[in-house]
């Protein structure tokens, strides 16, 4: 079904779209909808979530195993029936995090390890490296699916890039040589790593109003530079980096314009891309989210990720401070060629990508 509809897209779009995403992440859907139950279709286990049906256990990763067919199915598709004449690529999003050792200790380390193949490798180890992370075989067992010699061989050359969505970083704490308490990560379908934003009393990053955004721009050059060097440095997007905030009935439009926070959290992260970048990550391309306040999944119009304010009476959309930087960001490292056109842009002293 899911070849059948990439098919529709290519044939219809292809002459004008050139970089085709899959899925974007899917390890978040599969987690929050086949977990926790909190996303449609809103399957779990009663240790999980409230749900009237559903397998926390097993329903992940039959679902996650069906989401890494149909990518590379429709690559696959891409490359036979369509490369050649609309000269396209495509590739997959996923949801990353990165996973601080909450100490020095080998087995945190390697819990950190376990909470990264529990999350980002799960999708990206089969489509790249052909096989599911060796944490999640040890631990799983048969509970994970077995990919064909079909499937494998579709999987030799699984995307052409990599999406990023990076926002925020955790500790991680190890659940198998320690005692650990109720909380995410700490079960055997997890990884038996617990993820936690505290360290000794202090958060790995400065809170914001959202539970799960912590700012700490050092974790976009670490996730970045992880990824380069696990997947052979395959081309990356940063596809969505940014800073929300809770829109409270007292907020007035003029504390949303002036979004100093998001500046700085903006200036950080880049900042620290661009450390990646000249460090040898190949970097093509890097998206804010977002151009505009919009409907955040199931936040609704609670929360407020974008550059420009709107009215969501009037629909009136007003450009925020960050908008005024990230224009005059952008215009301070750009490079043009000869006869005008710009040809690479730069953050500092390390290539941006090209236009």
């Amino acid at each position: 079904d899911f070849r059948y509809y990439a098919d529709v897209c290519f044939k219809y779009f292809g002459d004008r779209v050139k970089y085709w995403v899959t899925f974007n992440e899917p390890n978040v859907a599969v987690i929050r909808g086949y977990r926790s139950g909190t996303f449609p279709p809103s399957r779990c286990s009663g240790s999980f979530g409230n749900c009237s049906d559903g397998d926390s256990d097993s329903d992940p990763f039959v679902a996650a195993h069906n989401i890494i067919l149909s990518h590379v199915t429709a690559v696959d598709l891409y490359r036979t029936k369509y490369k050649k004449t609309q000269g396209g690529s495509a590739g997959i999003v996923m949801n990353a995090i990165w996973f601080e050792p909450i100490s020095n200790s080998l087995e945190d380390k390697k819990a950190a390890e376990r909470a990264q193949s529990f999350y980002m490798k799960w999708f990206l180890d089969p489509i790249v490296l052909g096989k599911y992370p060796e944490e999640m075989q040890e631990i799983l067992g048969s509970i994970l699916p077995i990919f064909s010699k079909t499937d494998l061989e579709k999987m030799k050359r699984g995307l052409d890039f990599i999406g990023i969505n990076h926002y925020t970083s955790f500790y991680v704490k190890d659940c198998i040589f320690s005692a650990c308490n109720k909380g995410k990560g700490v079960s055997r379908t997890e990884g038996y790593a617990l993820w936690t934003a505290m360290k000794d009393g202090v958060l790995i990053g400065e809170p914001t109003a959202l539970e799960w955004l912590y700012i700490n721009p050092p974790g976009m050059e670490k996730i970045v530079t992880y990824i380069r060097d696990r997947y052979n440095n395959t081309p990356m997007f940063i596809t969505e980096n940014g800073f929300g905030e809770l829109d409270r009935p007292t907020s007035t439009i003029e504390v949303f314009l002036n979004d100093v926070k998001r500046v700085q959290f903006m200036n950080g992260y880049l900042d620290a891309l661009a450390t990646a970048i000249r460090e040898g990550a190949d970097v093509r391309g890097y998206f804010t989210w977002s151009l505009l306040d919009n409907f955040e999944w199931t936040d609704g119009y609670t929360i407020r990720f974008g550059l420009h304010h709107v009215d969501y009476t009037t629909l009136k959309r007003t450009p925020k401070l960050s908008a005024t930087w990230y224009k005059q960001f952008i215009s301070d490292h750009q490079a043009r060629s000869s006869s005008g056109n710009i040809i690479i842009k730069k953050l500092k002293n390390g290539s941006f990508g090209s236009s």
